[in-house]
């Protein structure tokens, strides 16, 4: 009986998603009815979840989520992405596609401080987007390069998809933070040769390395201390995490203390640094709801032997386990196509780690090969929410949505060749977690 109730509850959950209820709304919302109609008592359905609730809020893992987007957001305000982005465009001037090149390198160093595509596909339009429009790079080449290298953010530490899914799955952060760190860079790498060979290809869509160095100009001082400050955060966080000098949540919080020293080196003002903390507190926010609601949708499931049943269903087919895992991998797909990122983690993710687990699957490595095809629906018409990001940031608003997805598509390809490659040799997500915890 309970297994029925979790599975109405399910399809009232994905119909209440569909038709645009709030998904922390959702889940709140049919984890209440149906733990009630399981026990048939308001009271002790109310004490259960508030219990779930309360519990969920002490653990210190929370606190990982509003220190690391503190430290993006003030980096992103410090203007110190401008400097990572410049100092990357004169390192790689002589290679073919330089300038998106240098667009996915930033990407690479400053998904590693922030944590959230959203920040770097907003930053990275008003900064790379001008300079290609400005040497001659196609519309479709140039907005594609920003939106695709966008994605490094979901998956390099420290990524918020990641601290959710741990959050979620009772996994250790740190673990996935290091986790991430080689498929991101081999992520980076496909992207790279992507746009490499497409300038030597086509050399139309990017004008040739040696025409479009002029004059080389040297970095300025505050270019130079912005690019290096961001550097610096990288090696105390990830260096700090993999050294075991810290935990997740210290980590969090000396890179909150590094990125307000960059940020003043870099003359932020006082007024600045609160409109930092006032956008983390709005992005943080809705995170920590969800999550609540989430920890009450898995209470849910847990009670009703929701996940036993389900597994068995699937078992029942007697599939291959890798035609099963090709099955979530499609249902991922599909909901990227509707709703966000964090969404798909909180519905499928209780779910599908439990079943992935008992195909004998690493449950690291399915983790990360899970934020990929996820991360690929950050791209993938018509929620796009990358591709609405990078529209909404551009200054030049004759670009469109159409020539924005058409010039992401190469690189949710690029995604999911990574994704395939974490699933057949999961030691790409292992090794270092292995080696260094």
């Amino acid at each position: 009986m309970g297994a029925d109730i979790v599975l109405w509850m399910l399809l009232l959950l994905l119909i209440q998603v569909f038709i645009g209820i709030h998904i922390g709304i959702a889940l709140a919302f049919c984890s209440g009815l149906g733990v009630y109609l399981m026990l048939g008592s308001y009271e002790a359905a109310v004490s259960i979840l508030g219990n779930t609730a309360y519990e969920a809020v002490r653990k210190d893992v929370f606190a990982v989520i509003p220190l690391f987007v503190l430290m993006g957001d003030i980096i992103s305000k410090s203007g110190a992405a401008g400097d990572l982005y410049q100092v990357c465009n004169r390192a790689l001037r002589r290679i073919p596609g330089r300038l998106a090149i240098a667009t996915i390198a930033g990407n690479t160093v400053f998904a590693a401080v922030t944590g959230v595509s959203i920040a770097a596909a907003a930053a990275f339009s008003r900064i790379a987007y001008p300079e290609m429009k400005k040497l001659g790079y196609k519309d479709t080449f140039s907005v594609g390069a920003v939106a695709g290298s966008a994605c490094l953010g979901m998956l390099i530490p420290p990524s918020i998809l990641l601290i959710v899914w741990a959050i979620l799955t009772e996994m250790s952060v740190g673990a996935l933070f290091l986790a991430g760190i080689i498929p991101g860079i081999i992520l980076a790498l496909l992207f790279a040769t992507y746009v490499v060979t497409a300038a030597k290809i086509n050399p139309d869509v990017a004008p040739d390395p040696k025409a479009s160095v002029t004059s080389y100009v040297p970095l300025r001082r505050d270019e130079l201390v912005g690019a290096g400050g961001i550097i610096c955060l990288i090696f105390l966080v990830i260096g700090g995490l993999w050294g075991g000098l810290f935990t997740p949540t210290e980590a969090a919080g000396f890179g909150a203390i590094g990125a307000i020293l960059v940020g003043l080196t870099k003359g932020m003002t006082s007024r600045d640094l609160l409109d930092a903390i006032y956008q983390a507190g709005k992005t943080t926010a809705p995170i920590m709801f969800l999550l609540i609601a989430a920890q009450m949708y898995s209470r849910l499931l847990a009670l009703g032997g929701a996940i036993n049943f389900i597994q068995s269903i699937f078992l029942s087919i007697g599939a291959e386990p890798w035609i099963i895992i090709a099955l979530m991998l499609i249902i991922w797909i599909i909901l990227g196509m509707l709703v966000d990122s964090v969404s798909i983690i909180l519905l499928t993710v209780p779910i599908f780690a439990p079943l992935a687990l008992s195909l004998g699957y690493d449950p690291i490595a399915f983790a990360i090969a899970g934020i990929l095809v996820i991360e690929a629906g950050l791209l993938t018409p018509p929620f796009g929410l990358l591709v609405y990001t990078v529209k909404g940031a551009l200054p030049d608003k004759n670009v469109t949505l159409g020539q924005i997805f058409k010039g992401s598509t190469p690189y949710f390809i690029c995604i999911l060749i990574a994704a395939m490659l974490v699933l057949m040799v999961p030691s790409l997500a292992t090794w270092l977690p292995n080696v260094a915890l």
